[in-house]
């Protein structure tokens, strides 16, 4: 395929790469001149058959100079600059195939009623680290790829997309935009913000920044992402994200409450114990693939029940998909 990236940084510069890679043909530009030059700069050095363009513009990322337009055109800017892009691209009179990389996906999907086809999608495999020279061509090996299937998404572009995504080695999992929105702010948006509580905390003191180990680090990791994306991943998912927070402060204050008993160890016990157990079952362990024939209902039924496509036969309708145990 011809693809057409806009936006690179963590996600998008590895996507970027990672389709070169797979050998499709790939042009990636972002706003600012500098990300510019450095991707150029990494092109030049990357193998032969593995290279991408950077152009100056838009304009020329999304058109070739013969008048053709890019197969798909993937967004990877943050949330508050998808609407300008999605103008950008109506602008332009590009009439083909959108998807995004963005963490929310209910705002994206109002966005996108201004283009003639979209597949909102979010691969789960952000890191701490941004900027382009982060970006790895094999970041989406294994992870979960939601790709949105609303009632109006077209199922012709539905499978074109996953296609393309289990080709990079993405598990896709077909869900609605208010389904991802409110599964990700439970594993994704409140642990952020809880992460980020802890890590303030430690760092008005001394002592405990010290002795800060594995239980900090690894209960804190995120809380070093740039807070702008933070709070626009957050902030944009506003009404899940403040279900879920509300759910995790009353945990906490039973657990608080524990802590006030006449035995607190053994009250901490039993509440502690879901917990431990549900950590302990994760990842979930995929079962048999199967061949699935292709249907709306069929599809969302698959990521309802935790499961994922692992592969795409377009022309036979069909997909691979595989269940948890």
């Amino acid at each position: 395929m011809d693809i057409a990236v806009v936006g690179l940084g963590l996600i998008g510069g590895s996507l970027l790469r990672a389709l070169a890679v797979a050998g499709h043909t790939v042009y990636g530009y972002d706003a600012d001149p500098a990300t510019r030059a450095t991707a150029r700069t990494a092109a030049a050095q990357a193998p032969t058959g593995q290279r991408w363009q950077v152009p100056g513009t838009l304009a020329d990322t999304v058109r070739r100079p013969d008048g053709r337009a890019a197969d798909l055109v993937a967004v990877a800017v943050p949330l508050p600059a998808v609407g300008g892009v999605f103008d950008a691209l109506g602008g332009l009179g590009y009439a083909g195939l959108v998807t995004d990389v963005t963490s929310v996906k209910a705002p994206v999907r109002g966005l996108a009623t201004k283009l003639d086809r979209f597949v909102g999608g979010h691969p789960m495999a952000g890191r701490e680290v941004s900027g382009f020279g982060a970006a790895e061509p094999d970041l989406f090996h294994g992870c979960a790829w939601v790709l949105c299937l609303e009632p109006d998404t077209a199922m012709a572009d539905w499978l074109a997309t996953a296609a393309l995504l289990t080709g990079l080695g993405a598990r896709v999992v077909p869900a609605t935009a208010d389904e991802h929105d409110r599964a990700v702010a439970a594993i994704s948006h409140v642990p952020h913000l809880v992460a980020a509580a802890v890590a303030a905390l430690a760092g008005t003191d001394l002592l405990a920044a010290t002795l800060a180990a594995g239980s900090f680090r690894d209960g804190t990791r995120v809380a070093a992402s740039a807070p702008a994306l933070t709070a626009a991943m957050c902030g944009g998912n506003a009404a899940f994200v403040r279900e879920v927070l509300d759910l995790v402060v009353a945990d906490l204050t039973a657990a608080r409450a524990a802590l006030d008993s006449a035995d607190p160890i053994a009250a901490l016990v039993p509440w502690l114990t879901p917990g431990a157990n549900a950590r302990r079952a994760w990842p979930p362990r995929g079962g048999d693939p199967v061949q699935v024939p292709v249907t709306a209902e069929v599809l969302l039924r698959i990521g309802r029940a935790g499961g994922w496509i692992t592969a795409v036969d377009v022309d036979r309708r069909e997909v691979t998909a595989v269940r948890p145990a």
